[in-house]
């Protein structure tokens, strides 16, 4: 549970320093974001699980 909450906190910062460094760019990606169909929406944000499982796999041993 730990883990969990240290990986969760890292999105938060990560997200955090995007919005106050790129701001303009963060409002432009999500409005992309707005505009594309969920198919492909979906399909990136199962590879993005699927990676991430993979990257905490490799890492974790």
């Amino acid at each position: 549970m730990l883990d969990f909450l240290v990986a969760l906190g890292l999105v938060f910062v990560i997200e955090g320093l995007v919005f106050a460094a790129f701001p303009g760019s963060a409002k432009r990606a999500m409005s992309a974001v707005l505009g594309m169909p969920d198919i492909p929406l979906r399909l990136t944000g199962i590879a993005c699980a699927v990676i991430g499982v993979i990257l905490v796999w490799l890492v974790r041993g």
